[in-house]
């Protein structure tokens, strides 16, 4: 299954939508990278995105093909991604967590951190202390538990399409003003759907980038992902109102605030920078550098017949699916 240059098959969608394969054809590494099925029988790898697990059972696999198991969702959320039994029809895996093959975490890479360290720390104007962003229901982290508790003890700011209290006013131009709406307040409320390992998300990273400090709640390892002293854990807190009273004496303690955003002024852990430093080559090249590698030895063509990992059953159930979804318009 090898070839002068690899060719690397996006199988699945990205939850609703196809992959971008003119960003993906940027890559400098030698690959040729493609999303349409049926060229499956000639591709070096086969990614899939497992948050689209439901499109994999129809996939027949080569001999000498490798499989790549790709997701940034947390495994809680997905845990078909924590099943042996499915994830040994796998290669190699492409997620946040650290053990990956080709680790993908949400981590900024390092001009992210040199633009946020040189970037000027609003001034604190609104009235309430903390502010909070949520569109999403999913709750496996008791955020919304915490919200409502904080809410009592401290004011709280809540925007987004999850039980708002407040509504950006003015033109939205997405991000940036995210961004600068956080940068308002002293704190910002940084909580993960879910909680797991390595699963650090932009929650976080928003946060440190506006110049105010995230109040966190998610994987029990965030602090190998920030400098030291960035962040207010919430999970170290007994109850929320311990925590609100904390968050209260920060206020009323401008230096004791202040120390949580002496991290600019630092030079990184040399752990951290040492993993932002992995992230210098974009996580599809370097994918791409692995399917070579694991290529390279091979002298020529493996031949035989293509297996179906999943099953019989499931290749049907998947190919109804698709024919179904066809018909209404709206092909998986």
């Amino acid at each position: 299954m090898t070839s002068k240059v690899p060719l690397i098959l996006f199988y699945t969608r990205v939850f609703d939508k196809p992959v971008d394969i003119a960003a993906a054809s940027a890559c400098t590494v030698p690959v040729e990278w493609t999303n349409d099925r049926r060229r499956l029988s000639e591709a070096d790898a086969v990614v899939f995105h497992l948050p689209n697990f439901r499109e994999i059972g129809d996939a027949r696999k080569y001999p000498g093909q490798l499989w790549v198991a790709w997701s940034m969702e947390s495994v809680v959320n997905y845990p078909i991604m924590a099943d042996a039994a499915f994830m040994r029809h796998f290669d190699i895996t492409m997620t946040y967590e650290t053990g990956s093959d080709v680790w993908t975490p949400y981590l900024p890479d390092a001009g992210w951190w040199e633009s946020a360290r040189k970037a000027t720390i609003p001034p604190k104007t609104e009235n309430a202390a903390a502010v909070h962003f949520q569109s999403s229901n999913i709750d496996l982290s008791g955020r919304a538990g915490l919200v409502a508790e904080l809410s009592r003890g401290i004011g709280v700011d809540r925007y987004g399409k999850f039980n708002p209290n407040r509504h950006i006013s003015g033109p939205d131009l997405g991000r940036q003003t995210k961004l600068e709406t956080i940068g308002r307040y002293h704190f910002c409320l940084a909580l993960e759907n879910s909680i797991a390992p390595d699963y650090v998300t932009e929650k976080m990273f928003d946060p440190l980038e506006a110049g105010t400090v995230p109040v966190y709640l998610g994987a029990p390892n965030a602090a190998e992902f920030v400098p030291d002293n960035s962040y207010i854990d919430a999970a170290s807190f007994r109850t929320p109102a311990e925590l609100a009273a904390y968050l209260r004496h920060l206020i009323e303690t401008p230096p004791a605030y202040e120390a949580y955003l002496a991290w600019r002024s630092r030079p990184l852990l040399e752990s951290l920078a040492g993993r932002i430093g992995q992230l210098d080559t974009h996580p599809r090249y370097r994918l791409a550098q692995l399917v070579g590698r694991r290529l390279q030895h091979e002298t020529g063509r493996v031949t035989g017949r293509p297996s179906l990992p999943f099953g019989a059953r499931v290749f049907l159930r998947t190919r109804l699916r698709r024919w179904k979804a066809v018909l209404r318009g709206r092909p998986l």
